[in-house]
């Protein structure tokens, strides 16, 4: 294809439009990892931008001495882990039937899973209702009420209709049940929507504050986020002796800017894992046959 003088413009145009959106998502990013390595003095004489000045892992070191860090981080991944897991089996048994023209209901279903979409129940409703369930100052509270986005159950009932149905009905024909089918034919052939919509769920489990503020009143319980948002509003650190030396020779913005890193940090290091699922799986549904 031969490129005219237009498309050359336009390259370049997008290339730069690109580049400056790229440039301010990373540089904020960047300076906050530099404040946290970076010295008392020079963070609070403004001398950090883009490198550490005086560098040291004493944040680092103060926030990993927190023993309630280590239980909200616990508490996080399990959340995550599990929640994300209850995501996908759930939207998955239910969008796959929902896909299927020959399966009764699924019109009506739909309607109900759209009205969901547009209408949510308020905060105390849910509460009463986590409440009634037994799930109080417990980690299913954050998992379970959550168990199916309807978003992403429309994302993935998209991808299931541009399955081939020739595909699916050679299998019944060969005595394949429906369950078979899901598992041996259905799944392995949506790796890209099920890595697209894993982590989707996983950044909203890793993220979940709200509903742990009120849902859990147990200090055991709290996930990872809960815990860093009081350290970074409210400076509410352990109260060991090691602390309270460090505290005195750190600034209190250098901590915080820590906590942040520690906080993003984790689920950045999935995204590799699934980039190449990822990217084929943000096409779902977009080209229809």
């Amino acid at each position: 294809m031969i490129m005219t003088r237009g498309h050359k413009i336009f390259n370049i145009f997008n290339l730069i439009l690109l580049g400056v959106l790229g440039l301010s998502m990373v540089l904020p990013l960047i300076h906050i990892i530099a404040q946290s390595l970076s010295n008392n003095t020079a963070i609070n004489a403004g001398d950090v931008s883009f490198w550490p000045v005086g560098f040291t892992l004493g944040s680092y070191k103060l926030i990993l001495e927190d023993p309630t860090i280590w239980i909200g981080f616990r508490n996080s991944v399990i959340i995550t882990v599990f929640g994300t897991f209850i995501n996908l089996f759930m939207t998955t048994t239910l969008a796959y039937p929902l896909s299927r023209p020959e399966y009764l209901f699924r019109k009506s279903i739909l309607m109900l899973v759209l009205f969901t979409l547009i209408f949510s129940a308020p905060l105390i409703p849910n509460y009463l209702l986590i409440k009634q369930l037994g799930l109080l100052n417990t980690l299913w509270a954050l998992m379970l009420p959550m168990a199916i986005s309807a978003f992403n159950l429309f994302v993935m009932r998209s991808f299931f209709l541009n399955l081939p149905s020739e595909l699916l009905d050679s299998a019944r024909m060969d005595g394949c049940g429906e369950f078979r089918i899901l598992w041996n034919i259905v799944l392995p052939l949506s790796k890209p929507a099920m890595a697209t919509m894993g982590i989707m769920y996983a950044v909203s489990h890793w993220n979940r504050y709200a509903e742990a503020v009120f849902y859990i009143d147990h200090r055991q319980w709290i996930p990872l986020q809960v815990r860093l948002r009081e350290i970074v509003f409210t400076d509410q650190m352990g109260q060991s002796d090691v602390s309270s030396e460090l505290m005195q020779l750190l600034s209190p913005e250098g901590i915080k800017m820590a906590v942040i890193v520690v906080a993003t940090i984790p689920i950045l290091c999935v995204y590799p894992f699934l980039q190449k699922h990822f990217i084929q799986g943000m096409m779902v549904g977009s080209v229809k046959s």
